[in-house]
């Protein structure tokens, strides 16, 4: 394809930019930016390439000179000065230039978001707001000045001066354009101080509209928890002597870490029992906890060129996955980062959208936000951590700060700093980087005398981009248990660095039961031969959490796909949810985990990957025939839990009373296969938090009795943008997958549809192609309702519409019929005039 970019040319940027002077003059239709840049020359005469789209040049000029038509030339991507009409030391470019933020749909750059002027500059937003080398290696400090008629006035760092209708803003550390930030509205603060570790005193504001103001709270302590969570795990204190915050409607990420200026998507910020669930709350927690680690894993250590994006976000990752443990979810925040990654990643990894955590080439960055560079970098750490140990970890991670701050990094320089502190060769594990694929790990046990041993082999299948796959070096955590489930042997890891590989464990009195891959040490498939009884032994006994949590998953998935070809239920995996119902001394948030069975697409995958074709009805049949006979066979212990789980007293979205929030919320959703929803009715009726609410819902629309439901639901928050989202989500979500797509088309035609939010759209094109049998509907209608839909957005946001068509990515695993309507619902898309490089790059990377 053309416009591909490769990592190999990579040459750093002839300049040296060491300070920028921006103004803005906010006009809804024609803000003018005026830049100040100051320039050195690294080398000879070369020429000076500054990116920019969608820019009206007002002026130009070199050290106060205006430049004449032919010491430049401009294109629709950028202006590009020639080196005749340079100087050879340094010297001033000055630029004025003219945008209108009111008519940026893209949201890229500077835009409007009912009223309020926001920037999103990551990846390539700058180039839209003015003429800049707009590469992440390029770093200097700003000073920036807003002018304009809004009562707040907002940009990066410390604001120096302010005035009527005007203020001044000068961040003193470095950093690269798609880190600058600017807000101006109508806005309301919620503030805080917070005193860091050597007692300075930084004030924190969390900003958003009028009528959000009374659910900031929990955003605001959430930041302080990160606060001090960072300098207690990892030393590090914040830098500025103000942190600002601002909740915005329309925006295409989740958040953003812009140096003193997060802008952060409204749903990751507001929150009350009202309008927000347990799942709402810790997720704000989680991302508060990431963008605010990004102040030195991405902010003060950015990273070389977007290749090197794990480097920052996988690392965040890691560290507000941490987070989330230590200060709420404890160990379940295990079970749930390898849910998602197996559901998100490891299905990518499967199909056409393959690539390594760093790619060697992409035509639009902005496709590369994936959960393999987020998702599986942040094990790709956790397996740095555990080979070297905690203690060296916290070593190589205080060099990696002493070193680099101020710079911008590559893979290399991260892995060089774990080299040097702890005398390692990584150079085998570097391989987690650069290649694709998920490598499958087979194991097979022989006892003799008193000796265990453990034969593992790794193989990692084809990618798009790579046949042969060298060995990876893989910790595998292994215990070992006694045949009444004590340990005998606690976890050690094995390192793993050859394709085929033996360990031995003597002094073995007995036979153990093995526990293998314990804490999931590696991002690997774990294939291994058990029986369900030995599988729900493990279940019972585990003394992993994890391992325990993922033994009745494989039970269960197990027994479902065998369901999906006409078997009947599986007695072990009904006894062995017999006996988790009685286990006292579990906790309740790991019980509700445990009871959730494996969703449509994890059984669809496992049947793929056994060289089968899925069925998408039968596998959604197989599951609620599962899901009934577990509630049959446990209707009174069902029952009695759900009773016993109720919450007294005020809402709290700690993780006690939220686990049994949870628990009782999985006793409902099996109980409602019995009682026609009888349950749910009464608890929608009477519950007074939305996690309860949100929870009997879902209950209600899956047993198609909501219809009442719904509408008290609409008529109660009809103004409340971020639970109407809900709305539209769960009815496609939860749907019963006949209904699915007359439904979504029904939805898409409601005037509460507002298709140019991205939060709206996701959740109706979200909830449709979540709702596996539905979206997959033999006729293809689902298929010709995401391809219309995203057509129509890539006119107006191409991001969005992109990041969207991954629903594709699957479309070769089933059968002929199905298979042939995804391509040409592709074909379609691929062939539409004008089509973005955004969502063009996508069609072709997925029609292979």
């Amino acid at each position: 394809m053309d416009g591909t970019i490769h990592l190999t040319d990579y040459t750093p940027y002839p300049f040296t930019l060491d300070k920028v002077a921006l103004s803005f003059k906010l006009d809804p239709g024609a803000t003018r930016v005026s830049t100040r840049m100051h320039f050195t020359p690294k080398s000879g005469a070369v020429p000076l390439h500054l990116d920019g789209e969608e820019l009206k040049l007002v002026s130009l000029s070199l050290n106060g000179t205006a430049l004449e038509p032919a010491d430049y030339h401009r294109t629709d991507t950028g202006l590009t000065i020639h080196p005749a009409a340079l100087p050879d030391g340094a010297f001033i470019l000055e630029t004025e230039v003219e945008i209108a933020p009111e008519r940026n749909t893209a949201l890229e750059g500077l835009y409007m978001s009912n009223g309020m002027y926001c920037t999103q500059c990551e990846a390539e937003g700058f180039r839209k707001i003015t003429y800049y080398p707009d590469r992440p290696d390029v770093m200097a400090q700003f000073h920036v000045r807003v002018e304009g008629d809004l009562p707040v006035l907002l940009s990066n760092g410390n604001q120096v001066a302010a005035g009527d209708g005007w203020a001044e803003w000068d961040d003193p550390w470095p950093k690269p354009a798609y880190l600058f930030a600017l807000v101006a509205g109508d806005l309301k603060a919620t503030t805080g101080t917070f005193t860091t570790r050597s007692g300075t005193e930084v004030e924190l504001n969390i900003w958003v509209r009028p009528s959000d103001e009374d659910r900031c709270d929990f955003a605001l302590e959430s930041l302080k928890r990160s606060m001090v969570w960072d300098e207690d795990v990892y030393g590090r204190e914040y830098d500025l002597s103000v942190f600002n915050l601002v909740a915005v409607d329309d925006f295409n990420m989740g958040a953003m870490e812009n140096k003193g200026l997060n802008i952060f998507n409204s749903k990751l910020v507001l929150a009350s029992p009202e309008t927000a669930t347990d799942t709402d709350y810790v997720r704000i927690e989680a991302v508060i906890g990431h963008e605010y680690f990004h102040n030195w894993t991405g902010d003060r250590i950015t990273c070389r060129d977007w290749f090197q994006l794990c480097l920052k976000e996988g690392l965040t990752v890691f560290r507000d996955q941490c987070f989330t443990r230590d200060v709420r979810l404890g160990a379940v925040k295990r079970i749930e980062d390898v849910a998602t990654l197996r559901a998100r990643q490891f299905r990518e990894d499967q199909g056409p959208l393959s690539h390594p955590p760093r790619p060697n080439q992409y035509r639009e960055i902005n496709n590369f936000y994936t959960a393999t560079v987020y998702e599986k970098g942040a094990e790709v750490v956790g397996m740095l951590q555990r080979l070297v140990g905690e203690d060296a970890y916290r070593q190589a991670l205080d060099l990696y700060f002493e070193r680099h701050d101020g710079q911008a990094c590559t893979i290399e320089d991260w892995l060089k700093v774990f080299e040097d502190a702890t005398g390692r060769d990584l150079s085998q594990f570097k391989l987690w980087y650069t290649s694709a694929g998920t490598p499958h790990l087979t194991v097979s046990e022989h006892f003799e005398g008193d000796t265990l041993r453990l034969d593992f082999t790794q193989t990692t299948p084809a990618t798009p981009d790579e046949a042969e796959k060298a060995p990876r070096h893989i910790p595998i955590a292994v215990g070992l248990l006694d045949d009444t489930g004590h340990e005998i042997r606690a976890t050690e890891i094995l390192e793993m660095t050859q394709a085929q590989q033996s360990f031995t464990f003597t002094g073995l009195s007995a036979r153990p039961v093995a526990s293998i891959l314990r804490d999931f040490s590696a991002p690997v498939v774990l294939e291994q031969s058990q029986t369900a009884q030995e599988q729900a032994f493990l279940f019972a006994h585990d003394t992993d959490g994890f391992n325990r949590w993922d033994a009745g998953r494989n039970l269960a998935r197990a027994t479902l796909v065998a369901m999906t070809k006409g078997a009947p239920v599986e007695p072990e995996f009904l006894s062995a949810v017999g006996g988790l119902l009685q286990d006292d001394t579990a906790d309740p948030a790991f019980i509700a985990h445990c009871l959730s069975l494996p969703d449509d697409d994890e059984i669809a995958q496992a049947i793929h990957a056994a060289g089968d074709t899925p069925d998408p009805d039968a596998i959604h049949t197989a599951r609620g025939d599962l899901a009934r006979a577990v509630a049959q066979a446990h209707q009174a212990a069902l029952g009695a839990l759900y009773d016993r789980m109720a919450v007294s007293g005020p809402y709290s979205p700690d993780a006690g009373p939220a686990g049994r929030r949870a628990l009782r919320l999985a006793c409902l959703g099996l109980l409602g296969k019995l009682d026609d929803a009888a349950r749910a009715r009464d608890l929608y009726d009477t519950a007074n938090n939305m996690t309860e609410t949100f929870g009997a819902l879902a209950v209600l629309v899956r047993a198609d009795q909501a219809e009442d439901a719904l509408g008290q639901f609409r008529e109660t928050w009809q103004n409340n943008r971020l639970v109407m989202d809900k709305w539209f989500m769960v009815q496609l979500a939860a749907c019963p997958p006949a209904k699915t797509v007359l439904r979504a088309e029904t939805l898409a035609k409601d005037p509460a549809f507002e298709w140019k939010n991205p939060n709206r759209f996701r959740a109706l094109i979200g909830g449709l192609t979540s709702n596996h049998a539905g979206f997959h509907a033999a006729d293809g209608s689902g298929y010709a309702f995401l391809a219309d839909w995203l057509i129509k957005m890539d006119g107006v946001n191409p991001q969005i519409a992109a990041r969207m068509s991954t629903a594709f990515e699957t479309w070769r695993r089933y059968d002929p019929a199905r298979q042939s309507l995804m391509r040409d619902a592709l074909r379609r898309i691929a062939d539409t005039p004008d089509l973005s490089r955004d969502l063009s790059e996508m069609t072709h990377r997925l029609l292979g």
